[in-house]
């Protein structure tokens, strides 16, 4: 590339090229990197502090509560499925009159030769209904007895 003297120089200065990258300060540098380590590990530290003695979850319903809440022991998760699965279970207890009434007396009904065992059976008949409804499975038989 040729340099022409009536324009402007196109070609660059050499001098001006040289100083155009300048140098690099070896110490200075090193200095800025323990610099900013520095500010890192105090920012992790005190994040890390923050987390550690953040106060614990405590209940969401305070009202329920007649003096201070206690921390909070489920998490939300496993509080949802557990509300669900009461749902359920309060749902099967709002059982039609009509539809108690029918299991008991087809209870009663079913085994009338021996008449000492009609109230037996016609609890085992609805409790094995709410059972069904709420969706609990029996482990024990029908008339087994639960020990206390």
């Amino acid at each position: 590339m040729q340099c022409s003297r009536e324009s402007t120089p196109v070609c660059p200065d050499p001098k001006v090229q040289a100083t155009a990258e300048p140098e690099v300060d070896a110490a200075a540098l090193e200095q800025e990197r323990e610099e900013f380590l520095r500010q890192f590990k105090s920012q992790l530290l005190a994040a890390h502090v923050e987390t550690t003695t953040a106060a614990a979850p405590t209940c969401s319903f305070g009202d329920n509560h007649p003096g201070e809440p206690e921390v909070a022991e489920v998490c939300k998760p496993c509080y949802e499925k557990l509300q669900e699965r009461l749902d359920v279970c309060e749902a099967a207890l709002h059982m039609d009159m009509k539809e108690a009434a029918q299991i008991i007396y087809d209870a009663v009904w079913a085994d009338p030769s021996d008449p000492s065992k009609t109230y037996r059976n016609a609890a085992s008949a609805i409790l094995t209904e709410l059972r069904r409804r709420a969706g609990i499975t029996s482990l024990l038989g029908p008339f087994q007895p639960l020990t206390h």
